[in-house]
């Protein structure tokens, strides 16, 4: 069955509430370690299915205009980005 528009996230705060539930524990913990700028290594896996199972390039306009991109690869970079802080956020802070 095919997604509808009303099933996907609209918000880059629902895709990464989504992404919480679909990654894995482990997935995570590799993803929060990375360092910003190596957050592009993920473009082709991660990324490719943020753009095509959110729609990014079929249609999600809501999604995209969310991020404030203008294209599905920017898009997608930016929910990545959020999932990494959101990820981060759970760390143990070290004094």
């Amino acid at each position: 069955m095919a997604r509808t528009q009303v099933d996907l996230p609209a918000t880059v705060d629902a895709a990464v509430r989504l992404l919480l539930g679909l990654v894995t524990r482990d997935e995570q913990a590799k993803i929060a370690l990375l360092k910003e700028d190596d957050l592009q290594t993920l473009h082709f896996g991660l990324g490719q299915w943020i753009r095509n199972n959110l729609c990014l390039w079929k249609g999600n306009t809501a999604l995209i205009a969310a991020t404030g991109a203008t294209h599905a690869d920017d898009a997608s970079e930016v929910i990545i980005r959020e999932f990494w802080l959101s990820l981060r956020s759970d760390l143990p802070k070290v004094h």
